[in-house]
């Protein structure tokens, strides 16, 4: 028997039998973890989109990680084909912030681990992470001022710009930082974290962004 044949039989014998009642309690807790990872992010999230419908896909990511991973490792064969196969997928959704791409990851490792069977050590370290979240939302520091989200459209013109809409925000509030922007040939679109002193700086700030122009949409979101 040369080398070839060898390899070949390795190969042929190398795939091992799964444990049924393993991968079920490995899906249980991915889904079980993923649903409070979820809930984690909606509550202590920052991101300005919609966090509830994104938490959606937490739990069938999980899941699913889980399961191809408890199937391909029973096989080389199979491991091999899934590199080959994850070689012509492209991740296509977009990840307009960082956040969102981090609770990705993090939903990954979670199907990994347990796809692994590596139960104690993703709950561990699940349960860390999940308390370093929380503790950088409550180590933010609670300012007594008027904290909102506002974020900005329009149809784009030559006064609608993010130099004009800057200038308006920086007469009337107390800090202006700018979160997201987007712009094409027909729209423009900025999202900020503002500060005002009153509720009558909001008011000037409404009034000068639609001198701008009447297509303009403002939106007001208190930040928490």
């Amino acid at each position: 028997m040369n080398k070839l044949e060898t390899f070949e039989q390795y190969f042929a014998t190398s795939t091992g039998s799964i444990n049924i009642p393993s991968m079920i309690l490995a899906l249980f807790l991915a889904a079980l973890l993923s649903y409070i990872l979820g809930k984690l992010y909606i509550k202590y999230g920052s991101c300005l989109s919609n966090r509830a419908k994104f938490a959606g896909n937490f739990m069938i990511l999980t899941t699913t990680t889980t399961l191809i991973i408890s199937v391909v490792k029973s096989s080389l064969a199979l491991s091999l084909g899934l590199v080959g196969a994850l070689s012509i997928i492209r991740f296509r959704a977009a990840i307009k912030e960082p956040e969102e791409l981090a609770f990705l990851f993090l939903t990954i490792a979670i199907g990994l681990g347990f796809g692994a069977n590596q139960f104690l050590i993703t709950i561990i370290a699940f349960v860390i992470i999940s308390f370093l979240i929380i503790l950088r939302h409550w180590s933010k520091k609670k300012s007594v001022e008027n904290n909102m989200n506002l974020t900005i459209n329009s149809k784009k013109s030559d006064k609608v710009t993010l130099k004009n809409i800057s200038f308006v925000l920086n007469r009337y509030c107390t800090s202006v930082n700018l979160k997201r922007f987007e712009s094409s040939n027909e729209i423009i679109e900025a999202s900020f974290f503002v500060t005002f002193d009153s509720f009558n700086d909001l008011e000037r700030v409404k009034k000068d962004l639609e001198d701008l122009s009447k297509t303009i949409n403002i939106n007001y979101l208190e930040r928490e």
